[in-house]
């Protein structure tokens, strides 16, 4: 077992900060970055803030840049690639008497995708609240959308069609698959689905560029809210408005990739990829503005201001923000009891800390019972991996997928110490 201390790497991390700043490095340099680290060990040590001992163990390896994970009742789990295929480990969990078995065949049922680039290809998947009784599994990802001609010196380039697909999980293949929704063909963005406690999925689709993240008669910078079926909830803010997307429950998000239900709050918790810096975590009420691309705490990736202020009247500010950037990808809010010191804490992944590839993490952030933030902490920095999700399991412990060639699920459990 490998130990690492955790202000080692914040100390890191914050010293590339202080040469970065000082020397007044060019935005495009080669070789910029920290070599991603082999997980060979079984297990890894690390000391954090608050939990005092706790043990990473590798459960598997040999993933192709996993994107999103569902811990089954029995113990198994089904993990997506983003490539394209659908992976299933058997005692995900480590059940006693039960081997820990990644399939080597990809779970059939998937339709072919769209070729995997920068964020296109399969992405998250969701277990149905009644799984255990229908045995539904939800799954977003790409499909090929319009193609743009050719012009001037711009090639012809393809769009994508953000997908929904519905499908009953049998122990071994997909059946009965069922599109429920098809998004307006745009460019290529990631996305995530999670259903709240109120029943309904709530999807996250993505709005880099552009202003449509404003305007209400498409679906792009949105979160979405529709039934378990793809139809409209009749409490939906915009429903009856007229050139307004019925699914819409709110607007202006840039690119969010992590969203999880907050007991606390009774609403969902949504974080998104600022530009260069500005990150957010949001609390997603109905109805509400986010402000891409009026306002943000972020700038342009050459350093150019965005926007003269990051607040405005009518646009909700964030909860949170980081500058510089994490890059936040998977999201979870700790309810378990293995941890006691980190209950009700919001867990998110990083897949690199200001803009510099190996300074992925997993951020912890504390908030009091007003949902203000008290206190934030980097974990596993010293794996120098690109975290891309955190599901908590039914035994009350954490899992994180590594965004990897050889991507890696990991569990967290308190380390019992001499």
């Amino acid at each position: 077992m490998s130990r690492f201390p955790s202000r080692a790497p914040m100390r890191l991390a914050l010293g590339f900060i202080a040469l970065a700043v000082a020397t007044a490095l060019p935005a495009q340099q080669a070789n910029m970055g920290i070599p991603t680290m082999a997980l060979t060990q079984p297990s890894y040590s690390f000391d954090t803030a608050e939990q005092h001992g706790l043990k990473v163990s590798v459960v598997a390896r040999g993933l192709n840049h996993p994107f999103a994970i569902a811990l089954l009742p029995e113990g198994d789990a089904l993990i997506t690639e983003r490539g394209g295929a659908l992976r299933l480990l058997r005692n995900a969990v480590g059940a006693p008497g039960r081997p820990t078995v990644l399939e080597a065949a990809p779970v059939p049922g998937l339709p072919t995708l769209e070729k995997p680039y920068r964020n296109a290809g399969l992405h998250d998947l969701a277990l149905h609240p009644d799984y255990a009784k229908n045995h539904f599994v939800y799954f977003s990802f790409n499909k090929p959308g319009d193609t743009i001609p050719a012009s001037g010196n711009a090639p012809a380039r393809q769009q994508s069609r953000l997908t929904v697909m519905r499908a009953r999980f049998d122990g071994k293949s997909l059946i009965d698959p069922k599109e429920i929704f098809v998004g307006k063909s745009a460019g290529t963005s990631g996305s995530r689905i999670a259903f709240g406690a109120d029943g309904l999925l709530y999807m996250q689709i993505g709005a880099a560029g552009g202003d449509e993240a404003q305007r209400m008669d498409n679906t792009i910078g949105k979160v979405l809210r529709v039934k378990d079926d793809g139809s409209i909830p009749a409490d939906n803010p915009y429903v009856g408005q007229k050139d307004v997307n019925p699914a819409v429950f709110t607007r202006g998000h840039r690119d969010p990739l992590a969203m999880a239900w907050h007991p606390v709050a009774g609403v969902m918790l949504s974080a998104e990829h600022g530009p260069n810096g500005g990150d957010e975590l949001n609390l997603i009420r109905g109805g509400r503005n986010y402000g891409w691309p009026v306002v943000t705490y972020g700038h342009g990736y050459d350093g150019a201001v965005l926007s003269e202020s990051p607040v405005a009247p009518g646009m909700e500010p964030p909860l949170v923000y980081w500058v510089p950037s994490i890059g936040p990808s998977g999201l979870v809010v700790y309810t378990g009891d293995r941890f006691p010191a980190w209950k009700n804490n919001i867990f998110v992944g990083s897949v690199r800390r200001g803009e510099i590839p190996g300074t992925g993490s997993l951020e912890r952030v504390v908030l009091n019972d007003k949902l203000q933030e008290l206190r934030r902490e980097a974990l596993l920095g010293g794996l120098h991996q690109r975290i891309r999700d955190v599901r908590q399991g039914a035994d009350g412990l954490l899992y994180v997928l590594t965004d990897e060639n050889d991507g890696a699920l990991l569990r967290l459990e308190p380390e019992i110490r001499p």
